[in-house]
């Protein structure tokens, strides 16, 4: 059979099964069922002009010539695939598999501890009313020290105590400067209203790096302003907190103190027994916290005569440590999975 003068089936069924590759087979096909230049396209337009009766068996070996070459393309694809695999190595799909040997599974990785604590954390503030804030980790020198009353003369001000970069800008030392940052947007967006938040996230101190201490760290600051907040409101927070967080068995303790941004202040302690047992139990130093001071307030835009609140901040790798019972804070900072996969 004829499909063109110059070209037969027998001629194309030949060219397809000679190919070698897969861009050989992919030439051939475009050759005879291309639809444009295709040989086959290109006898279906010489049907026309052929006589009446002769239309119906040229159409008839067309569709004859058709299927037979779509069939050879297939079968010599299936054959070209088969070679592929072999030559890569490839088990074939049907040879024997042994249904018995267990299957591989991919490695799963582990929320970190800190990242776990955090997250602690922002559960219990929020069923408590506290929103959730954040603030940029490189700040002014305004926002980490002058807004929060700290002094030029303080010593958290010495390059021994902060890292500068220039231009009056630090990476911040507490997360405290997040309360400035939300204060300030309040009044200008709403006027002085009331702010109940927590402004978790990473610090940054100049500290020699030991088991206890470590240049970037986390913290959490938490602040309540507001009409007739006092002492009382902080204390209660806090040791709701340190239940929720620790157990109901908590006790917590107020210790007087200073902080430049809070009058009067207090140091939190917390009854913990790091071993476990309550025989063991001890007083240890958790968090500071106080009175928001008239002149931060002032600050940002609220009258302290008619509002009043509260800030306290502690250390979120100190908490973790306590409740992992993990000692060298350096594990935090390492990325050994053989520790974080302990979480």
């Amino acid at each position: 059979m004829h499909i063109t003068d110059g070209v037969t089936l027998e001629q194309a069924l030949d060219e397809i099964r000679g190919a070698a590759t897969a861009d050989q087979l992919e030439a051939a096909r475009v050759r005879f069922l291309g639809r444009k230049a295709g040989l086959l396209n290109q006898a279906y337009k010489q049907i026309k002009a052929l006589a009446t009766d002769a239309r119906k068996d040229r159409g008839r070996q067309l569709q004859q010539a058709r299927a037979e070459i779509t069939a050879a393309l297939d079968k010599r694809n299936q054959v070209l695939g088969a070679d592929a695999i072999k030559a890569s190595g490839t088990p074939s799909a049907d040879r024997d598999r042994d249904s018995s040997v267990p299957g591989v599974f991919p490695a799963v990785g582990h929320v970190h501890p800190l990242t776990q604590t955090i997250e602690e954390i922002v559960r219990i503030f929020s069923s408590l009313g506290f929103d959730l804030a954040e603030g940029p980790e490189v700040e002014t020198e305004w926002y980490n020290f002058d807004a929060l009353n700290i002094t030029p003369d303080h010593p958290a001000r010495e390059e021994y105590q902060s890292f500068y970069l220039g231009h009056g800008r630090a990476m911040r030392s507490q997360t405290s400067s997040v309360q400035i940052r939300v204060m300030e947007q309040r009044v200008k967006e709403r006027g002085a209203v009331p702010v109940r938040i927590i402004a978790p996230g990473r610090v940054f101190r100049p500290d020699s790096i030991d088991a206890t201490h470590h240049s970037t760290f986390h913290q959490v600051e938490g602040l309540w302003v507001d009409k007739g907040v006092t002492m009382a409101d902080l204390k209660g927070v806090l040791d709701l907190f340190m239940k929720g967080l620790l157990g109901a068995e908590t006790k917590i303790r107020f210790r007087p103190s200073f902080f430049p941004f809070t009058e009067p202040s207090a140091e939190l302690d917390v009854h913990w027994s790091v071993s476990g047992k309550p025989e063991d139990a001890e007083w240890l130093e958790m968090a500071g916290c106080g009175m928001v001071d008239p002149n931060v307030l002032e600050t940002v835009g609220y009258d302290p005569e008619t509002y009043t609140g509260f800030a306290f901040g502690f250390g979120i790798d100190r908490l973790t440590m306590l409740r992992c019972r993990i000692n060298d804070v350096r594990l935090f900072l390492e990325n050994d999975l053989r520790f974080l996969e302990q979480f």
